[in-house]
C-alpha cells in the first residue's frame, strides 16, 4: 500500500504536473528565442498580479511579436503597454513597459540577445548565475527563482531546483521539505514538473485540500 505522502504527490502530479512555461504556451528549448520568453514569464509572475494574468500576458506579447530582445527593445513603450493590457496585465503596465524596454537592451548589449550566454559566463556556479539575473530589471530574487525552476528542465546543471516557495507548497501538503527527499518521492518525475505542481499547491489553498481530499478517498 502506498504511503500518505505518495498518495498525495500522485493527486498533485495528476492534476498539476505541468510547467509555467507550459502554460504560458513556451515550448521551451535550450535556445534564444524560447528562453527569452520564459524570462519575460519570470518577470511578470514575480509581480504581485494573479498568476493566470501573468501568463496570459505572455502569451498577449508574443502574439503582438514581442517574442525576442531585438523586437521587444525595438518596440514603442505605448506598444509594450497596448500587448500587456491585451493580456490584462494593468496595474503595473507602465513601469513594466519600461523594464522591458530596459531588459531587452540589456540582454542585446551586453549578451547578444542570447541567455545561454550568461549561463556560460557563470560556468555553472549558481550563485554568479543568480548576480547576472539580477541585473535585469523587474528580475527581483523571486523572479530569478522563477526562472529557474523552469529552466532546469534545459539546463540540467540548476537542477534540482525546488525554491522556498515549492517547498511552502510541500509544506502546506505535509509533504518532506527536503528537496532530495521529494525528488526521490516523486520517482521519475522530473524536477521542473515537481517544482511547478508544489508552486502551485503553495499559491492556491485548494489546490491542497483538493489533493488531501484524493488522498484519503484513495486510503478508504
Amino acid at each position: 500500500m502506498s504511503s500518505k505522502a505518495e498518495r498525495v504527490l500522485g493527486a498533485l502530479l495528476a492534476e498539476h504536473g505541468r510547467t509555467f512555461a507550459e502554460e504560458a504556451g513556451i515550448r521551451l528549448r535550450n535556445t534564444p528565442q524560447p528562453l527569452y520568453r520564459t524570462l519575460v514569464m519570470a518577470c511578470l509572475l514575480s509581480a504581485r498580479i494573479r498568476g493566470s494574468v501573468a501568463l496570459a500576458t505572455t502569451r498577449a506579447l508574443y502574439e503582438a511579436g514581442l517574442r525576442d530582445p531585438r523586437r521587444m527593445a525595438g518596440a514603442t513603450w505605448q506598444d509594450r503597454v497596448d500587448a500587456l493590457g491585451q493580456g490584462g496585465y494593468r496595474r503595473y503596465d507602465e513601469r513594466t513597459a519600461t523594464q522591458l524596454g530596459d531588459g531587452a537592451e540589456l540582454l542585446l548589449d551586453r549578451w547578444g540577445g542570447d541567455p545561454r550566454r550568461m549561463r556560460e559566463a557563470a560556468g555553472g556556479d549558481l550563485d554568479e548565475l543568480r548576480g547576472l539575473l539580477r541585473e535585469i530589471p523587474g528580475l527581483g530574487p523571486a523572479g530569478v527563482d522563477i526562472f529557474l525552476r523552469e529552466v532546469q528542465q534545459v539546463w540540467p546543471e540548476v537542477a534540482p531546483h525546488l525554491d522556498a516557495k515549492a517547498l511552502q507548497g510541500a509544506a502546506r501538503l505535509g509533504l518532506p521539505e527536503e528537496p532530495g527527499r521529494l525528488v526521490k518521492l516523486a520517482g521519475d518525475t522530473e524536477p521542473v514538473v515537481l517544482a511547478a505542481a508544489l508552486v502551485r499547491a503553495a499559491l492556491d489553498k485548494t489546490v491542497v485540500e483538493d489533493c488531501l481530499r484524493q488522498a484519503r478517498e484513495k486510503r478508504s
